[in-house]
Formats: structure tokens, C-alpha cells, sequence
């Protein structure tokens, strides 16, 4: 099936963008035909991109603030009997009735260059600065350290933990050369290890060494050299207290996701601690 979808922002269209990409990935079989109209701000701007709606009819997208702009799209769709679909219009309806107060008719608001977007750059550079074991010296600075052997995800896994505003580091767990003792001293960061099924991590690496053009018959993709490796990191976990995250059936998304979750109880534990009280919380 094909489907034309117009996608319309009167700002970077991001959001826009995220939200069809994971509606859309509910759905087999579909070839997507995506037209993307980003800072729509004008009649005359949304005039053409009609043009081209009415020429290639679908579904229509969109978040756009202005109400006139979005009544003059609105109705040309009624007349062309397209859906037309406000992509966050239930979620600020909700939010308004439940706060108590009017949303801000803003267009790219949500881009505004606040504290938020800057702790997110910094983490980003910090991220890429501290992967691999580089940098332990600055560990006590990160929010998050990722422990793991070789091929267990931890780069790419940091790096969405960064984009997400974690700073994040990662060491690898090498039996032959034992991590940095500050390691096992740090206070501020959560220590996360991650861990693999020894024949899925074989299969990782042995494709990461043909990719590279070397030989896939090393100590490297070894099945018993590979099952030491990673129980000598799952005893380290274990004699540390680290909590630990299985990311073989999981996407980066979700081992981040797990991660981000191990973090948010840490801090409500904290702040429980530090405040006396007693949630009454069963585990």
C-alpha cells in the first residue's frame, strides 16, 4: 500500500517528525511517500504546499499554532476530504484543562534555547570525550558509567543517554587489563554494567571483524573466551552492587530507556532518604 503523508510545522517540524516516525512504525507493508513542510508561517507559503496536497491527496500532519493558518488548512482538507490530524492538540487540550491554563500560541516554543537545551550540548561533549575508558579521571563528573565488555552496546547506548541530557561515560570490562580503581570509589554517578547472551555477542563480533576485513576466527569471537569474559564482568557487577541491564533482545532505545529508570529511582530514593520520610514502598 502507498500512502502520501504531508507533515506541516511552523517550526523545525522535529517533533512533528517523531511522532509519525513512531505511529508509522506500527504498520507492515506500507511504502510512506513523506512530504515534509517545515516553518510554515505564511498564507502564501501554505498556499503551495496545498497545491501540492491536493496534487498527491493522503494524510495531512500537522502542528501549527496560528489559527488562521490552521483553520485555512483544516478546511481546504475538509474540501478535498483528507484527514487533517492537530498531532498534539489532545495532549496540550489535557495539559491546559489539568493546569488550569491557556497554552502559549508560540510557534517552535518548544525550541526555545533555555537551560535545558545547553545541559543537553554539554552532555553531549562530555559523552564523546569519556567513551572507552577516557577521561576516568573526570568519571565523578558524569551522571552515568556504563561497564561492559567489548560489543555490548555501551557506545552507542551512551550517546542516546546524552541526547537525553545524561552525561555519560563508558570503560570496557578486559580481563587481561582490570579498569581504573576509581571505578569502585565513585559517589555521584550511577554505574550501570551491561551484559549480552555469549552467542549473540559472538555473532556481534564476529560480523564488527568482517566488516573490518579481518580474519572472524580469533580469541576475540572464541565461545568459551567470550562466556569468561563475561562472567568475569557479571561477578564484577555483582561484588559491586551495580545493577545490571541484559541488552540482548533490547534496542538502544530501550536499554536507555531501563537505564534512565534506574536513575529516576536512585534519585527518589535520595531524596526520600534525605527527607526522613518513609514511602512505605513494597520490592
Amino acid at each position: 500500500m502507498k500512502l502520501h503523508l504531508h507533515l506541516l510545522s511552523d517550526s523545525t517540524g522535529e517533533t512533528l517528525e517523531n511522532i509519525a516516525k513512531a505511529a508509522l512504525a506500527q504498520f507492515d507493508g506500507v511504502e510512506i511517500i513523506k512530504h515534509f513542510w517545515p516553518m510554515v508561517r505564511s498564507e502564501s507559503h501554505l498556499e503551495r504546499i496545498l497545491t501540492d496536497v491536493a496534487a498527491n491527496p493522503g494524510l495531512v500532519l500537522f502542528t501549527l499554532v496560528n489559527p488562521e493558518t490552521r483553520r485555512k488548512l483544516e478546511r481546504r482538507c475538509r474540501s478535498l476530504g483528507l484527514p487533517a490530524v492537530p498531532a498534539l492538540d489532545a495532549v496540550t487540550d489535557a495539559l491546559s484543562n489539568l493546569l488550569g491554563q491557556e497554552a502559549k500560541t508560540r510557534p517552535g516554543r518548544q525550541h526555545i534555547l533555555d537551560a535545558a537545551y545547553f545541559a543537553r550540548v554539554d552532555a553531549i561533549q562530555y559523552t564523546i570525550a569519556h567513551d572507552d575508558g577516557v577521561g576516568w579521571e573526570n568519571w565523578e563528573e558524569a551522571d552515568i558509567v556504563l561497564a561492559g565488555v567489548s560489543r555490548s552496546s555501551k557506545t552507542p547506548t551512551s550517546i542516546y543517554l546524552a541526547n537525553r541530557g545524561f552525561k555519560t561515560a563508558n570503560i570496557p570490562i578486559v580481563v587481561e587489563s582490570p579498569p581504573p580503581d576509581a571505578l569502585f570509589h565513585l559517589k555521584h554517578p550511577l554505574v550501570v554494567g551491561l551484559t549480552t547472551h555469549a552467542d549473540r555477542l559472538v555473532q556481534v563480533r564476529r560480523n564488527r571483524l568482517l566488516s573490518l576485513n579481518q580474519t572472524p576466527e580469533t580469541a576475540y569471537v572464541n565461545s568459551d573466551r567470550v562466556k569468561q569474559e563475561l562472567q568475569y564482568a557479571r561477578r564484577m557487577f555483582a561484588d559491586n552492587g551495580w545493577p545490571v541491564i541484559d541488552v540482548t533482545r533490547r534496542s538502544i532505545e530501550e536499554s536507555a530507556a531501563a537505564i534512565i529508570n534506574l536513575v529516576n529511582e536512585r534519585h527518589l530514593a535520595e531524596s526520600e532518604s534525605e527527607g526522613g520520610g518513609n514511602s512505605g514502598k513494597e520490592t
